[in-house]
């Protein structure tokens, strides 16, 4: 039984290191209506060259200078036929 406990305990130890890497970063949820917070962008998605419908995504600041990413689907203009 204390194994079992000290495998658990080392397990969850593990992951929480590994999940402090993205603690500060706040993932925004997609929607028709999302107020977006914007001081700084970071990247966005070069969609150049790309055809239809393609996911992108946007890393930026917002005014408290947190880190922000917003994961949306955007329709791309690489088409031929868009001309």
């Amino acid at each position: 039984m204390n194994l079992f406990i000290l495998a658990l305990t080392a397990l969850l130890a593990t992951s929480s290191v590994f999940a402090a890497d993205n603690a500060n970063v706040i993932h925004d949820k997609t929607g028709f209506f999302v107020h977006l917070d914007v001081a700084k962008v970071l990247s966005s998605t070069d969609t150049y060259g790309q055809c239809g419908v393609v996911p992108a995504r946007l890393d930026y600041l917002d005014h408290q200078g947190r880190e922000h990413v917003l994961d949306y689907q955007v329709q791309a203009t690489g088409c031929a036929s868009d001309n």
